[in-house]
């Protein structure tokens, strides 16, 4: 107190009380202190980084997320009960079968202090529609976006959507005068080096703002004081520390450096487990994780076969399928996070059954007899291409099925590169075979039928089938589901496409995710099925 006090006769200029001015610096000590206390920061990690800030630009679940915590949708899941709530629209009506119109939040600011406007939302999900976007499986059956008045717009649909609200989720709304301002208009195309503003920076409505973003190395989102909305949680600060290497993640939670990794080893679960000062979270993800195939190429690069190209051949893709022993892989490789499956959705997903969920078995025999009769007894050389840092164990799985297809006389030239380098190159359709991760954020099979098994069109036709896939008769399934009102008859269509994709091997599913996440003690969050973080909810305590 002699300091103080000391300090204070310095500083105090005649005819002021001294009392009163100790305290009043006291008090202010005490604040000071106070807001120390109650700031509280999260610190976590993840193998992969994400590739953009730009919300159109790149459709990625890790990204999505992250987003989430600066950018917000017109609606969202609530994250214990998964159903749909209000966020930025404040309600819905449906006046007809294909038109749905929205109220909009009054009262809400974008992060530069200028107000949210129907003008925004009309623009974003247009933004949503453009060719160099990545979204289009969100605005699937969107015809146009009309604005009506000042607190409301529609949404015209070409026929009649029974997941329109579910896409909506995914949709994140930008300024339009801040894309204008900064020449964002058009989502930065992802399939080439080209930037925009909004690539590298933010300015949403959500309670975070982004206040440093350095790629592959650090990312900073700050608490948005003038956030509209109330957190359960008590965040101020996040950061986030990408680490591609398992161990070194690990060794950074029981060290301290961060508070939460969202994707630990398998191989490093049971000594975590068995941390007094660390937790863990298990929670079985909407995702599938397969291999998709060039169906396209007349001939492929690097391959040892000239003149044409094997994976046109369902015997072909038949017996690399059933070289795979995927419980195997489950089992060891996986060490039980996850579950083998022969469909292309998870068990969560509208369509999914116990039947397309079966497998082609493993029998190298029959795999072997299958390339004999397609004129490959010898097998071939292919070109395959995984990430390393996406999925749990991507690399390992990888090696595992290289290792499996030899036995059979396939020589997988196996490449694996980084998240924000692989899926663009997967997109300009330069992979023989690659490995991907679906999940649905629709929690309906039309989202991935959409994307990975509908021939590449428009408006989010098969704008993730980089394998090239195209069979009229799925084509048929998919355009008839995206139309059928009747949800009894809609849902018996969406299985017959997914058996149709089991018979056909357009694609060789190897098993759904389980997710653990690992923090520590003091660190609360709710589990979700997307594999995100509700940045409203956690806790630190």
């Amino acid at each position: 107190m002699e300091d103080v006090r000391s300090v204070a006769e310095t500083l105090s200029p005649k005819g002021i009380d001294l009392m009163k001015l100790r305290t009043l610096f006291i008090c202010a000590t005490l604040v000071l202190a106070s807001v120390g206390v109650q700031a509280k920061t999260l610190k976590w990690s993840s193998a992969s980084d994400i590739a953009t800030w730009d919300i159109h630009s790149q459709n990625n679940a890790l990204q999505n997320g992250i987003h989430a915590a600066v950018y917000e949708s017109l609606v969202y899941y609530n994250s214990r009960t998964f159903k749909i709530e209000p966020v930025l629209a404040t309600a819905w009506k449906e006046i007809s079968p294909t038109q749905m119109r929205m109220t909009l939040r009054s009262g809400v600011k974008f992060h530069d202090g200028s107000p949210l406007t129907v003008d925004d939302a009309v623009f974003s999900i247009q933004r949503a529609m453009m060719p160099t976007s990545n979204f289009t499986p969100y605005i699937q059956g969107i015809e146009k976006v009309v604005k009506v008045n000042d607190t409301s717009f529609d949404v015209i649909s070409k026929s009649p959507n029974p997941v329109l609200l579910n896409q909506m989720t995914e949709l994140r709304i930008m300024s339009k005068a801040w894309a204008e301002k900064n020449k964002s208009v058009a989502p930065k195309n992802i399939k080439t080096q080209e930037e925009n503003f909004a690539h590298r920076n933010a300015n949403g409505t959500g309670p975070f703002m982004l206040k440093e973003w350095v790629p592959d190395q650090k990312l900073v989102l700050a608490q948005n004081k003038a956030w509209w909305g109330k957190a359960e949680g008590n965040l101020t600060e996040i950061v986030y520390t990408p680490v591609k290497a398992d161990a070194t993640r690990i060794a950074a939670l029981l060290s301290g450096e961060v508070d939460l990794v969202l994707d630990p080893s398998p191989q490093d679960l049971p000594r975590i487990r068995s941390n007094a000062d660390l937790k863990v979270l298990d929670g079985v993800e909407n995702r599938t994780i397969f291999l998709g195939m060039d169906q396209h190429r007349d001939e492929l690069v690097g391959s040892s076969v000239k003149g044409k190209n094997p994976l046109k051949d369902v015997r072909v893709r038949k017996a690399l399928y059933q070289a795979i022993d995927a419980d195997a892989i489950t089992r060891v490789t996986m060490r039980g996070l996850g579950e083998a499956t022969g469909a292309l959705v998870a068990p969560q997903v509208n369509g999914w059954t116990k039947e397309v969920h079966k497998r082609h078995p493993f029998d190298v025999a029959a795999a072997q007899k299958l390339l004999a009769d397609a004129g490959y007894k010898d097998g071939f050389e292919v070109d395959f291409a995984c990430p390393n840092n996406r999925y749990i164990n991507d690399e390992q799985i990888c090696q595992a099925v290289t290792s499996m297809w030899s036995r059979i006389g396939v020589k997988a030239k196996l490449r694996t590169l980084p998240l924000v380098t692989y899926f663009p190159m997967i997109q300009r359709n330069e992979a023989s075979i690659y490995m991907l991760g679906w999940g649905v954020p629709t929690f309906d099979a039309l989202y991935s039928l959409q994307s990975l098994v509908r021939t590449v069109g428009t408006g989010g036709d098969g704008n993730y089938n980089v394998g090239r896939y195209s069979n009229p008769q799925m084509d048929e399934l998919v355009d008839r589901i995206k139309k059928e009102t009747d949800l009894k008859l809609r849902t018996e269509l969406l299985t017959k496409a997914l058996q149709l994709q089991n018979d056909d091997v357009a694609h060789i599913p190897l098993h759904n995710q389980v997710i653990p996440w690992v923090m520590k003690k003091n660190i609360e969050v709710v589990h979700r099925a997307d594999n995100r973080l509700d940045w409203r909810l956690i806790r630190v305590n």
